[in-house]
């Protein structure tokens, strides 16, 4: 063992930590193989290949798109894990082509073939049959012409712009009379469903909308021969440069930014397997694309599009329904009766776990409720990222127009939800709520929902916090904690919250909360050193951490220390980890694993031993720059005995041996680990908790 502790060598960053971007292709990884993976219900294999599919295309969009400015920049230093931004281009491009071959691979020979057996076909045009035919092209004529642009490229026709993420057609068409080739560009509309269906029968047949569009090309080209045609699809660059400081109108500067993101650089070309070698010169040389920045594998391109597939009302595909169910202290309270609800409330906090327990019944409650109750007197809430159709941002705009005092404090850098929450904070200024962006310079991010009601003469404040976004349609998918709180404390430190958030209170003190950017660092980092101390003065000493991701230098290190000074770590990690667990001279007493599947994981829970007194804390933020530093984030202490014993089991659930997860190796990869030493199958942790919600219910 001594030999394996020199042989850490604490001046190489790479093997200290593990990359983020390289962490977030092992995190795609990940589900990727939920999708290889054939115990998974072949729908839902359709749906991790899709998801792993748009992952991919916001990792070039932000990730990717971020480190060729770098190189276009000329900047040579390496990054906190040892890479040059070259290095570092070069491994994501071996990754990357590793993982769409692997996604292609498993597409083509496993879930296609699977999908056929199963009644549900996706075919190619020359596997149309004369009926099928016929119907495709009824349906082109009649719904998919009309919307079609052929775009010519001659002396006359410049190369025409092409749209990030969108599919298009490369035609190569023949003058008849002159034999000349030209070279037109076909975009596949993508408000069209991404398959057409030419079957109604038991048999369901399917084929791309783009194979629809090439076999009746020639209609747009009427007197030319085509020759070709071909697919492809580029990504651009999407990040967002908004210089806050220097705006004068953030709503007005982002609506301008959206429009320039539009035509950011291209920074991904995906081809079609067969496309012709001139034609892909041309397509570089356009676009300014290089070799490393292409990905050529057999089409269909854009495996998105099985989300379409995945929604095919087959039961028998997918994973087993399952009821979400009310939570257990608003079980007894009226449906009708919003006193009842608050009375709950007030009764004894309550601990919220979606989506086993219901978000409409309990969160969108809260919110609606005290929109119509007419003791309500101000509701304030932030909002990161919603649906199109929130009940939210209906019940605001309701108690608006009630004329309650309301406030949102809209995150509209929300990244990629940036136009849906431009449009939201333009519809509730119109309906007279107040509407404020944070904190210049920080995202907010903390989830939080404040009600200030009259009650017998006297204010009384209810609050939610959660992990997790108002969105009320991925709260069903997603796995987050909350609490409905009117802990007078509580409700004091959340709205002096607001009040920084929508003011000037820059020193701000809080007494259940851990705010970002002030005090969430310091805080963490101190309970950090305290089980160091304690395991050093021989008392009891444990952290314990479930997170989205973790990166941050300085909690690394930290927790590298509290390694060697024998604190047990355990973290559960969804996605980046730049933390290196089991690793002998550096972190022997590091456990590092990973739980996917069914549901996405995106509840935060922090536990520190703290001497046998077990302190737990729930909220928006993870270890990274961004959250600690460039984001308005905010923890709860919870203060509940059987609550507490609520999270530490739900912890003890991800942990226990028995779990199938994903475990971090002294590599710093992941090996997937689905059975004990015995070759017993594990159990899938969101069906346990299915089951033990169930149980209880």
């Amino acid at each position: 063992m001594a030999s394996q502790v020199h042989q850490i060598d604490v001046s190489n960053p790479r093997e200290i930590l593990v990359d983020r971007e390289l962490s977030w292709l092992a995190f795609n990884q990940r589900v990727l193989e939920l999708a290889e993976d054939k115990s998974t219900p072949l729908l839902e294999r359709c749906r991790f290949l899709a998801i792993f599919s748009s992952n991919l295309d916001d990792f070039y969009m932000i990730r990717v798109a971020s480190l060729k400015n770098k190189l276009e920049s000329g900047i040579a230093k390496a990054n906190t894990a040892g890479f040059t931004p070259t290095e570092l281009m070069k491994e994501l491009s071996i990754k990357t082509e590793e993982l769409i071959s692997r996604k292609s691979k498993c597409f083509h020979e496993d879930v296609h073939l699977k999908l056929s057996k199963e009644g549900i076909n996706i075919v190619r045009w020359d596997e149309l049959n004369s009926k099928e035919r016929e119907l495709a092209t009824d349906i082109f004529h009649k719904q998919i012409f009309p919307v079609l642009t052929p775009l010519a490229i001659d002396p006359s026709h410049p190369f025409p712009y092409i749209s990030g993420l969108s599919l298009n057609l490369a035609v190569i068409v023949k003058n008849p009379e002159t034999g000349v080739e030209l070279f037109a560009r076909v975009k596949v509309p993508s408000n069209l469903a991404r398959f057409v269906v030419t079957s109604t029968d038991d048999d369901r047949r399917y084929i791309p909308l783009e194979q629809v569009i090439t076999a009746n090309i020639a209609e747009l080209f009427p007197g030319m021969e085509i020759s070709n045609v071909y697919t492809f699809r580029i990504t651009r660059n999407a990040d967002l440069e908004l210089e806050e400081e220097e705006s004068e109108d953030l709503l007005a500067s982002m609506e301008q930014e959206l429009l320039r993101r539009k035509f950011g650089p291209p920074v991904r070309l995906e081809v079609g397997s067969g496309m012709d070698d001139e034609l892909l010169e041309t397509l570089k040389e356009e676009l300014k694309i290089k070799d490393e920045d292409i990905s050529k594998y057999p089409e269909p391109l854009d495996l998105t599009g099985l989300n379409q597939i995945a929604d095919i009302d087959r039961p028998d595909l997918k994973f087993e329904a399952f009821r979400s169910q009310v939570a257990w202290d608003l079980r007894d309270v009226e449906p009708d009766s919003t006193e009842a609800f608050f009375e709950a409330i007030k009764r004894r906090e309550i601990i919220l776990h979606h989506p086993y327990e219901s978000f409409s019944s309990s969160v969108v409650r809260f919110i609606e409720s005290a929109a119509t109750d007419p003791h309500v007197l101000a509701i304030k809430q932030t909002l990161y990222r919603t649906s199109g159709d929130s009940p939210i941002v209906e019940a605001l705009i309701e108690a608006a127009e009630a004329g309650k005092q309301v406030l949102a404090v809209i995150e509209i850098r929300a990244r990629f939800d940036e136009q849906a929450n431009v449009r939201w904070a333009r519809k509730l200024e119109d309906a007279g709520v107040h509407v404020v962006y944070g904190l210049v310079g920080f995202k907010t991010h903390a989830k939080l929902s404040l009600v200030v009601r009259q009650e017998s003469g006297a204010i009384r404040r209810y609050v939610h916090m959660g992990t997790g976004n108002y969105n009320p349609k991925t709260a069903r998918m997603y796995e987050d904690f909350g609490i409905l709180s009117a802990d007078p404390v509580l409700g004091d430190d959340v709205n002096k919250l607001f009040n920084q958030l929508s003011g000037f209170a820059p020193q701000t003190s809080f007494e259940r909360l851990l705010v970002a950017p002030r005090t969430l660092r310091s805080g963490l980092l101190e309970k950090i050193q305290r089980e160091i101390d304690n395991k050093n003065a021989g008392k009891p000493a444990l952290i314990r951490m479930k997170l989205n991701s973790i990166l941050d230098e300085e909690f690394v290190d930290l927790l590298y220390k509290a390694s060697a000074a024998g604190v047990q770590v355990e973290l559960v990690v969804r996605g980046i980890c730049a933390i290196r667990g089991g690793v002998p001279g550096l972190s022997e007493n590091i456990r590092v694993i990973s739980v996917l599947g069914r549901f996405l994981e995106h509840s935060r829970i922090f536990h520190f031993a703290n001497d046998g007194e077990n302190e737990l804390w729930l909220g928006s933020a993870d270890l990274m720059h961004r959250n600690l530093d460039r984001r308005v984030e905010s923890m709860v202490m919870i203060k509940q005995t059987d609550h507490k014993r609520m999270l530490l089991r739900a912890l003890d659930s991800y942990l226990a041996p028995t779990t199938a997860h994903w475990s971090m190796n002294i590599a710093g990869t992941w090996d997937r680990i689905t059975k004990d030493s015995n070759g017993t199958d594990l159990t899938d942790l969101h069906q346990q908790v299915i089951n033990w919600y169930r149980a209880r219910g």
